[in-house]
């Protein structure tokens, strides 16, 4: 190809971004604005900030709130549990990376509906867990788990902590481990030489992991519907409840459009701590 004609190969990516991000982006902005119609679908194009004052109702900051709690706690137990499997995970032998990177991947190849429907089986009242415990005698009757918030906590931690093992993984694979051994000639003690070296070189792998984890967390309703019963609201439950029950799309709009100012406020703020301490790296 023509040097001259570059703009073939990156015009379908513009185009693409344009229609189909950029374009549905600033349409939910404009909608966020308009007046949603007293009886009947629809909106009108007439500009109100009647849509975001409502969202300071204690209901609706009641429902944010829980969104955020769901999110830090789901980030908080996948870093407790992802950070170290993924440590000791890149420090396996290559055929061991193997196995545990294809089982990791393998519930991947199923819907995520379908394996959150396997959690009902697994935590209701006659489920694997149930029967455990009153096989172990901890209980005498059936504990109430499903439709709670730790069955929430539950389905979120295990759909997003694969990428939170990933991400810390890829860290971990591409360490230089001389450091630490260098470290440990030093005289650093293990745990010493683990905060020092180690931790800070896997930091943007567990930066990362917690940013795939965290943001995706407020939008996965879905998983709060099927394992809380609607008895966990989250932003994107009212989101969808606006879209068809509520049949107001620009409190629907508005909603988003604070959701997603929210999610992009932690990666920018993600993008900033990382290109801080590549400057330390430098200096």
């Amino acid at each position: 190809m023509r040097k001259d004609r570059w703009w073939l190969c990156v015009a379908p990516l513009y185009v693409f971004t344009l229609l189909f991000v950029l374009g549905p982006a600033l349409y939910m902005v404009a909608v966020s604005f308009a007046t949603n119609r007293d009886s009947g679908y629809g909106f009108q194009w007439s500009f109100t900030l009647e849509n975001f004052r409502r969202m300071l109702d204690p209901v609706y900051l009641q429902c944010f709130y829980q969104s955020f709690q769901l999110a830090f706690t789901t980030t908080a137990v996948a870093v407790l549990i992802g950070y170290p499997f993924g440590y000791f995970m890149g420090r396996l032998s290559p055929r061991g990376r193997k196995i545990l990177l294809f089982l990791i991947m393998v519930p991947f190849w199923t819907s995520s509906l379908i394996r959150l429907y396997g959690w009902l089986i697994i935590l209701q009242a006659r489920g694997i867990v149930n029967q455990a415990l009153m096989g172990l005698g901890l209980v005498k009757e059936p504990l109430k788990i499903l439709y709670s918030y730790p069955a929430v906590l539950t389905g979120m931690v295990y759909a997003l902590l694969p990428f939170m093992m990933l991400a810390v993984y890829s860290s971990v694979e591409k360490m230089d481990w001389s450091l630490v051994e260098a470290a440990r000639d030093l005289g650093a003690s293990p745990a010493k030489a683990f905060f020092t070296i180690t931790f800070r070189l896997t930091l943007p792998g567990l930066l990362s992991g917690i940013i795939l984890t965290f943001v995706p967390s407020m939008g996965l309703f879905f998983i709060a519907d099927i394992l809380g019963g609607n008895k966990i609201v989250l932003v994107g439950s009212l989101i969808q409840d606006q879209l068809t029950r509520g049949s107001n799309w620009p409190f629907a709009a508005a909603l988003a459009l604070v959701l997603t100012v929210m999610t992009s406020l932690m990666i920018a703020l993600y993008r900033r701590i990382t290109h801080v301490r590549d400057l330390e790296g430098v200096f």
